[in-house]
């Protein structure tokens, strides 16, 4: 790794350290850089528990679990400056116990993580089945899979990798046990330090052929599965209010079709902003999502929105929730009612609801909308 001198058109070496003479601890430092740091993966991760213990009748404990989008429990080991010798086969005993756990232990794990790692904003509890539902992408937290049989994995993080440990990670490969190595070098220039993650297994040209194999499996099951029923619930629902909503002034999804999600978004003509129907358990809603890749730019035109709360809720006829979802990206207004969804009785009120209301939310929003638009263009002019 080198450093860009862009005035003398140089570029100059790192230094290499060990994590040893740095004094940096694989609990208190590189296993907290890592929890705090998911995208060093290359992948979105779920961390549910650390320095895990409740393995029965054995006082052993793993450095990281986490989920990983398909549900999958992942199993992450650190290591400093030497990755041992027996690693791997700790690992393993650590997959061969997770393997058990139950859904329902899952969740319980994660509501521990939570309740001993996070303070609420408000006075109600982090709840760790909605957290589950809103990572794994469902509505309703029965409909994904949690920790399917032989799902594990086990990911290896290690500034040097003994070749007995990469060559049984290789071999366990084959047999088609999700194993990575993550090496980890410290660098410094002066008072900075850096650290650099690089996946060294599989590699690049491994993993692609990996991941192939694995969207051809996906393909196929998927032609031979019937869809949930909840799946084709939604279908069925959101054919109907399409129906309706095609039929009324809004013009906003004309060109959309039915789908199986639990949400059915159109677009505002400004990119990777949207309006979005939502047809949920409990309730249903109309919303506006910002979701676009710089945070930043979210924040901003979702303020400027709301600067202009007060008008904005008199010309609508009533109050919206203004989401800022500081953990994420994404913000949000949303107007919604609780309804008993799933019962298909209740559908014709909630599909009237439905299209009063977005033709009510559009014209609201758009003048605002778009004088944020035209705001975020100057600011970034």
């Amino acid at each position: 790794m080198y450093r860009i001198d862009s005035e003398a058109n140089r570029i100059t070496p790192l230094a290499v350290k060990r994590f040893s003479e740095l004094k940096i601890s694989e609990r208190d430092h590189l296993q907290e850089w890592l929890e705090n740091a998911p995208e060093a993966f290359g992948e979105e991760l779920l961390f549910i528990q650390k320095e895990f213990d409740g393995f029965d009748d054995t006082r052993e404990r793993l450095d990281l679990l986490a989920l990983d989008k398909d549900g999958n429990l992942v199993i992450i080991e650190n290591k400093l400056d030497d990755s041992g010798r027996d690693v791997v086969w700790q690992a393993l005993k650590y997959a061969s116990y997770c393997a058990n756990l139950s859904r329902a232990q899952v969740i319980d794990i994660y509501q521990r993580y939570l309740n001993q790692n996070f303070r609420p904003s408000d006075s109600e509890p982090l709840n760790a089945e909605e957290k589950l539902s809103e990572f794994l992408g469902v509505e309703d937290l029965k409909e994904a899979s949690i920790n399917r049989t032989r799902s594990q994995r086990l990911i290896f993080v290690a500034a040097k990798f003994r070749k007995e440990v990469t060559n049984v990670v290789l071999w366990l490969s084959q047999f088609e046990i999700a194993c990575q190595c993550f090496k980890v070098t410290p660098y410094a220039s002066g008072d900075d330090l850096f650290l650099n993650v690089e996946q060294i297994i599989p590699t690049p040209e491994s993993r692609d052929f990996m991941v192939g194999m694995a969207v051809k499996e996906a393909e196929e099951k998927s032609v031979s599965d019937e869809l949930r029923n909840s799946q084709r619930l939604r279908l069925r629902f959101w054919e109907q209010a399409l129906e309706k909503i095609k039929h009324s002034e809004c013009s906003l999804y004309d060109n959309i079709n039915p789908g199986k999600d639990h949400w059915l978004s159109a677009s505002t003509g400004i990119s990777s902003v949207s309006y979005a129907l939502i047809f949920a358990k409990k309730e249903i809603r109309v919303e506006l999502t910002f979701q676009r890749a710089d945070a930043d730019e979210n924040t901003f035109m979702f303020e400027f929105m709301k600067e202009r709360k007060a008008d904005i809720e008199a010309e609508f006829g009533q109050p919206l929730t203004w989401a800022d979802l500081p953990e994420r990206k994404a913000c949000r207004i949303q107007y919604a009612k609780a309804v008993d969804g799933y019962d298909e009785d209740n559908w014709p009120a909630m599909i009237d609801w439905l299209s009063e209301q977005i033709v009510r939310f559009e014209k609201t929003l758009r003048k605002p909308l778009k004088e944020a638009g035209a705001a975020l263009k100057t600011r970034a002019g």
